[in-house]
């Protein structure tokens, strides 16, 4: 190992990641490398295509979560996935959200009283 993998080893910050993140990005990374290799595209090709360099677009592949989030959607656009990234938060998938927000729903709603015009001018 050189003097330099050592260096740079040390330089990296950890990453504290719930398990099911680290899982999620893994499996995320795996089927962004089965995609490009389905479409028969090579490494150098998507990280030219991406305006990644080979190293980014490998740790992207490894699910790194250490990769920015506009690497990944860069990846996703050149395979034509990036509308997936559309739904991620989406509140259609959010369900707990939506049942704390229906507990703030009020129980009747009334529509506002009408004046009285008085027509005794």
């Amino acid at each position: 190992m050189g003097i330099m993998t050592v260096i740079r080893s040390f330089m990296k910050k950890p990453v504290n990641l719930p398990i099911p993140v680290i899982k999620v990005l893994r499996k995320l990374g795996n089927d962004i490398s089965d995609a490009r290799r389905r479409h028969r595209v090579t490494v150098e090709i998507m990280a030219e295509r991406a305006g990644l360099s080979r190293a980014t677009l490998s740790k992207i592949e490894k699910g790194d979560p250490t990769a920015s989030m506009g690497a990944y959607g860069s990846v996703l656009f050149v395979l034509g996935l990036a509308d997936r990234l559309n739904d991620l938060a989406d509140a259609a998938h959010d369900l707990t959200g939506r049942q704390l927000e229906e507990e703030k729903l009020p129980k009747r709603v009334r529509l506002p009283k009408k004046r009285k015009i008085d027509n005794h001018e």
